[in-house]
């Protein structure tokens, strides 16, 4: 057992000896990597100093091959917490959320991230031959990342929801169509994505025929 601490020193000199560049934190940590393929990788620690006019920041978090990945937090040049972000594949997904220098929450944006590699994603569209069914599509997003959920803005002073809009596949939704609530019997204003309302239009005029739907004992 008295050979352990040797090896483990070993082992991180050989995966140090590994990277072309890195520096070491005051706990010790190998922080800011970059490999011998000039990627970063693991954690990182990066500063941006003020310039014409933007204040400057400090944020941190990791990389995974020159990628950010997982949750990143920002921090104002004082140290005070101003965002917590997540990515996937280099790209906002998922909720930010972002704050004031005091802490309180301004507003929550929720993002869609796209495998660069397989730049597609599904989404749900109604069947226009069945009522009640929906289909899944597959649609190309032609950008790396997009709105897509809903964005919450909030009060600072008071922490009350000001404001809040929703997003389709970067589509910000306006349109409506009247929904009756199985609760309450009341009617109210509801939202349908762009996507839904652009297939329900396209297919508003086709016939309706009869479809097989893998059921049997016609």
């Amino acid at each position: 057992m008295r050979y352990l601490p040797l090896i483990l020193l070993l082992i991180s000199l050989q995966s140090q000896a590994q990277l072309k560049n890195f520096i070491i934190s005051v706990n010790g940590d190998t922080l800011n990597r970059i490999d011998g393929d000039n990627k970063k990788q693991g954690p990182w620690v990066i500063h941006v100093d003020a310039l014409r006019g933007e204040p400057g920041y400090e944020e941190e978090g990791y990389f995974i091959d020159n990628r950010k990945e997982g949750a990143w937090r920002r921090y104002n040049l004082v140290g005070d917490l101003t965002a917590l972000e997540n990515f996937k594949w280099g790209e906002k997904d998922g909720k930010q959320q972002y704050f004031t220098k005091m802490g309180d929450l301004l507003r929550e944006e929720s993002w869609r991230a796209t495998n660069p590699e397989n730049p597609y994603d599904t989404v749900q569209v109604p069947d226009p031959e069945i009522p009640d069914k929906w289909e899944t599509k597959v649609v190309k997003l032609e950008v790396a990342t997009v709105p897509h959920g809903t964005w919450k803005f909030y009060d600072p002073t008071t922490g009350f929801i000001t404001r809040q809009e929703n997003y389709f596949f970067g589509q910000k939704e306006k349109n409506t169509a009247k929904e009756t609530t199985a609760k309450s019997g009341e009617s109210k204003e509801v939202e349908k994505p762009k996507a839904v309302l652009d297939w329900e239009q396209k297919n508003s005029g086709r016939k309706k025929i009869k479809v097989r739907d893998g059921r049997t004992g016609y």
